[in-house]
C-alpha cells in the first residue's frame, strides 16, 4: 500500500505503477537521502516538533539502515523511490515512531534537497578529475618545452609553436571548466528543505540549523522556487557541455595525429584496438569514444531544459526526469576524464616528425615579412615580396630555412645574412617571449600559474 493512498479508493494500475516509479534511478541517491532525513529528524528533534528522545532514535535507525545498504545486507527494492523505500524500512524498523520522520516536509522539498547534496559530491569528485588532467597535461608540456611543431590555422600550418605551447592552451581551456565548475556549486550549494510541497510549512522548523548540519551556507528564499527549478542542474549539465567539448577537441587531434598522414604520436597498445578483418589496424577507439559521448552529454543538457522550458510553478511530475539527464552526465564526463588522463602519458610523441612538420609549410613566412618591415619596408609590400618568395619555393620544392642568402636577395636587395638565422625554426619560437606565447620560458612560467591555479579545484 502507497503511503498516499488515503485518498484513494483503488490501488494504482500494474503498469502505472511502473511507469511512475523512479526507483532504479534514484536509488543512488540513498546515502543523500538518509543524511537529508537524519538532518531534517535532528531539527524537528530540537525544535519539540517531535520528542527528542524519538529524533534520536530515528537518527540511529537511519544511519543503521544506511550502513546496511552500503554494506549489502539491505537490498533497495519494493518501493515507488529511494525516499518512500527509506521511510517503509524505517518504519518496519521503528513501528509509529518512523512514521514521525516526515513531519514538516514534503518530498517535494526532499527531492530537491537529494539532488543538490548529490550534485554537491558530484562536482567536487568532477573538479578532482579535471585538476588530475590538467596535471598530466603540465607533466607532459614540461617535457616537450624544446619540441616543436606547426600551429595551424584553416587546418594548414602556420606558424612553429612547440608541443609545450599547444598542450597548455588545452591546460587554459580545463581551466575556465573547472573555474565553471566551482561557481556552478555555490548555487547547488543552497538549501531547499523546508520549502515543503509548495508554500512551505505551518509548523516551527529552524531550516538554517538543517542547513548548519549539511554543510548549506544559505537556504532558498522563495518556498516555489526552492522545489520546481532545476536550473542548477541545467548549468551542471551546460557547463559539462562545454568541458566535453574541449575533451573532444584534443581527442579530434590525437585521433588524426596518430594517423599515419601526421605521424605526429604513437598509440599505445593499452589503449588502441585493432581491426577484425584489417591485421595491420590499430584504432584510436578511446578517443573516438570521448568524441562520441560528448554528444551524449550534449543531449543530456537538451533533456532537461525541454522537460523544465514549459511548467508552471510549483512542482510537476515531470521534474522526475532530472535524475536520469544528471547521472548520465555525470557517469559519462567522469568515465572520460579518467580515460584520457590515463591514456595521454601512454603516447608516444615522434620529436622528428614534430620538428620536420614545423619546419614545413613555409611557417617562417610572417617572421620574413616583419625583417623586412623592421628594414622599413611598408607592411603591404613586404607581404606581397614574400609571398612571391614561398612560391618560389613551391615551384622548387624548397624550404624559406634551407634557402642561400643569394636566392633571398633575388626578391629584395633588404636580406641580409641574418635572415638565415632568423628563420630557423628555434629561433623563430624563441622570439615568441610575449605572454601567451610559445618561447620555453614563457610556457614553463605559465605552467606553474597552471599548477597552482589547478589546486584551488576540490
Amino acid at each position: 500500500m502507497k503511503m498516499w493512498s488515503g485518498r484513494f479508493k483503488s490501488s494504482l494500475d500494474d503498469l502505472a505503477d511502473v511507469f511512475n516509479s523512479s526507483l532504479p534511478v534514484d536509488k543512488r541517491l540513498y546515502k543523500h537521502d538518509i543524511m537529508g532525513s537524519i538532518a531534517h529528524a535532528t531539527m524537528l528533534g530540537e525544535c519539540g516538533i517531535i520528542p527528542k528522545n524519538d529524533a534520536e532514535s530515528i537518527c540511529s535507525a537511519l544511519s543503521e539502515i544506511s550502513a546496511d545498504i552500503t554494506n549489502g545486507k539491505l537490498e533497495i527494492a519494493d518501493a515507488e523511490d529511494i525516499h518512500m523505500f527509506v521511510e517503509q524500512e524505517l518504519t518496519a524498523r521503528l513501528g509509529q515512531i518512523g512514521k514521525k520522520l516526515h513531519t514538516g516536509r514534503s518530498r517535494n522539498d526532499q527531492v530537491a534537497l537529494d539532488i543538490r547534496l548529490y550534485m554537491r559530491d558530484a562536482v567536487t569528485a568532477i573538479l578532482t578529475q579535471i585538476r588530475q588532467l590538467i596535471s598530466v597535461l603540465c607533466d607532459i608540456a614540461s617535457q616537450h618545452t624544446d619540441t616543436y611543431m606547426p600551429a595551424y590555422t584553416h587546418m594548414q600550418k602556420a606558424q612553429p609553436t612547440t608541443l609545450a605551447h599547444h598542450l597548455c592552451a588545452y591546460a587554459e581551456m580545463l581551466l575556465r571548466d573547472g573555474a565553471r565548475m566551482c561557481d556552478c556549486r555555490k548555487r547547488i550549494n543552497v538549501m531547499p528543505l523546508g520549502s515543503g510541497a509548495c508554500t512551505t510549512t505551518s509548523y516551527p522548523i529552524d531550516r538554517e540549523r538543517v542547513a548548519q548540519l549539511l554543510g548549506f551556507p544559505e537556504v532558498t528564499q522563495n518556498s516555489l522556487d526552492g522545489v520546481s527549478d532545476r536550473d542548477f542542474a541545467i548549468e551542471f549539465l551546460s557547463d559539462c557541455s562545454i568541458l566535453m567539448m574541449h575533451l573532444s577537441r584534443l581527442n579530434e587531434e590525437l585521433i588524426y595525429w596518430a594517423s599515419e598522414e601526421f605521424s605526429f604520436v604513437t598509440l599505445s597498445d593499452a589503449f588502441s584496438t585493432g581491426s577484425s578483418i584489417m591485421p595491420q589496424k590499430k584504432n584510436p577507439d578511446m578517443s573516438e569514444l570521448i568524441r562520441g559521448k560528448t554528444g551524449r552529454v550534449y543531449g543530456d543538457l537538451i533533456t532537461l531544459l525541454t522537460v523544465m522550458k514549459g511548467l508552471p510553478l510549483a512542482y510537476n511530475k515531470d521534474i522526475q526526469e532530472d535524475k536520469e539527464a544528471i547521472f548520465d552526465c555525470e557517469d559519462t564526463v567522469s568515465m572520460c576524464l579518467r580515460i584520457l588522463t590515463a591514456l595521454l602519458p601512454s603516447l608516444t610523441f615522434n620529436k622528428n616528425v614534430l620538428h620536420d612538420g614545423a619546419a614545413g609549410g613555409y611557417t617562417a613566412a610572417t617572421d620574413c615579412a616583419d625583417y623586412l618591415v623592421k628594414k622599413g619596408i611598408p607592411f603591404r609590400d613586404a607581404h606581397k615580396i614574400v609571398g612571391e618568395l614561398v612560391r618560389y619555393c613551391c615551384d622548387n620544392n624548397k624550404r624559406l630555412d634551407t634557402l642561400t642568402i643569394e636566392e633571398y636577395k633575388q626578391y629584395s636587395a633588404f636580406f641580409e645574412e641574418d635572415i638565415l638565422r632568423i628563420v630557423d625554426i628555434p629561433q623563430l619560437v624563441k622570439a615568441r617571449k610575449a605572454i601567451g606565447g610559445p618561447a620555453a620560458q614563457t610556457v614553463k612560467t605559465r605552467l606553474a600559474e597552471i599548477r597552482k591555479i589547478s589546486e584551488n579545484f576540490s
